[in-house]
């Protein structure tokens, strides 16, 4: 079922639930004194982002949607995410996926991780029809990508990559450079970190639907990161934030306000193709993280990755594996 992205930052907001429906009420005065409610059926939202501070909950809301299988993104004061709430699966299934997760082999992991950063670079390179050099420069990394990415082709490419990326934008600063996570970065630092933070939950609340632990990475690993695993699937989607994001700027739009991120937050309505089937990327994470699945219990040896709907057919045809079948065996 299709879910709706929530986001609330217009004004102060109380949360409640009634009827298994999220009632949004304003908190400020309104004409004849009666407050203009909302009401949203929990079971229709997939995300829930909050970037007013002064928005209150109820215990019950919060409940409610944790257990219609929500994610609840809360920002700071400078509007970027600060932190998640993720429901804890029901999945009938979760401790055999947990221990599938744990024992995962070696070889498994590292033709996991060559199959998502080709897949990255693939995607990056799609976005940079501007920079032809640089563009088929991409293209060719993707194709050496060896097991477990052991040349290091991800931090190559993602050099030539955002060098070129906003090649002849009008930016705030003399020159872009990539600054994740820093709050004080420049202009469009800021639109990228909020796209992909959206994009993070949403693969997180995916993950959590698959019986998957997030906090289990296959190349992500730091103990204090509770979604390594939505770190590492959330690579190859990064470029369909940043083709938003680039348009953003083209548009001379730099600053995170609520129409920015409402240009942010239909990314998850993004038409992108698996295989054969077309649909909206929120959709498609499911799918996404069930073909993880699948690999974990030896069932299947390649990822279904998203890739946007429209893209080159060498980048279409991309199912996830290595050009070297033998390749991750041997690692």
């Amino acid at each position: 079922m299709l879910t709706r992205t929530l986001e609330i930052s217009r004004e102060p907001t109380h949360l409640s639930v009634e009827n298994r429906q999220l009632l949004i009420t304003p908190q400020g005065e309104h004409p004849r004194g009666l407050p203009m409610r909302r009401r949203i059926p929990c079971e229709d939202i997939g995300v829930l982002i909050v970037d007013e501070r002064d928005t209150t909950y109820t215990h019950s809301a919060l409940v409610s949607l944790m257990n219609a299988g929500a994610a609840v993104v809360v920002c700071g004061r400078d509007h970027l995410p600060a932190g998640i709430m993720l429901p804890v699966s029901s999945h009938g299934e979760q401790l055999w996926r947990l221990d599938a997760q744990l024992s995962m082999r070696k070889p498994v992991g590292k033709r996991l991780w060559a199959q998502i950063v080709k897949a990255k670079i693939r995607a990056q390179a799609v976005n940079l029809d501007h920079a032809p050099t640089v563009q088929r420069r991409l293209l060719a990394l993707a194709r050496n990508v060896r097991s477990a990415d052991a040349g290091g082709t991800e931090a190559t490419a993602a050099r030539a990559y955002w060098s070129a990326l906003f090649r002849g934008a009008d930016l705030p600063g003399v020159r872009f450079r990539r600054l994740p996570g820093d709050r004080a970065a420049p202009a469009p630092n800021n639109l990228l970190d909020y796209g992909y933070a959206v994009m993070r939950a949403a693969l997180a609340r995916a993950l959590i639907g698959s019986g998957l632990f997030p906090a289990i990475g296959i190349q992500h690993s730091n103990r204090s990161n509770a979604f390594a695993l939505a770190d590492d699937l959330v690579e190859p989607l990064r470029p369909i934030v940043d083709a938003q994001v680039l348009r953003l700027v083209q548009e001379r739009q730099f600053v995170l306000d609520r129409a920015t991120k409402a240009e942010l937050l239909v990314l998850l309505s993004t038409p992108v193709q698996i295989e054969d089937a077309v649909g909206p990327l929120q959709a498609a994470l499911p799918r996404y993280t069930a073909s993880l699945v699948r690999c974990l219990t030896d069932e299947a040896t390649e990822l279904l990755i998203p890739v946007r709907a429209g893209m080159p057919p060498d980048v279409r045809s991309f199912a996830g594996g290595l050009d070297d079948p033998d390749e991750g065996r041997r690692a």
